[in-house]
């Protein structure tokens, strides 16, 4: 679950803020002038969303070196002509899979 709250709400019941956090497991939603700003979420949460970002970057690195030397527009036709190959495989999946009776 997600708590919202405002900026000078979190300010005035920080302490509470933590233990939702801490104790339930939940995430607060700060905002500010009814804008989202700022979360605050669970420590391990936090340390495994780093970890990914982390690979996320390194294999965006890894992708831009790797494509270096195609054109913008020859490396987008791949990515779309790719992208239809795997909604069609998955519409061909679907459509085969077998109905199931309610009743």
């Amino acid at each position: 679950m997600i708590t919202e709250t405002s900026a000078v709400g979190f300010r005035q019941n920080l302490g509470e803020m933590l233990n939702i956090v801490q104790y339930r497991n939940d995430s607060v939603l700060i905002k500010k002038d009814g804008k989202p700003v700022a979360a605050l979420i669970d420590a391990k949460l936090f340390e495994r969303i780093r970890r990914m970002q982390a690979r996320f970057d390194a294999l965006s690195a890894r992708l831009a070196e790797g494509f270096a030397q195609v054109p913008e527009a020859e490396g987008m036709a791949a990515i779309e002509e790719a992208t239809a190959a795997v909604r069609r495989e998955m519409k061909a999946e679907a459509g085969s899979a077998p109905l199931t009776r309610r009743g």
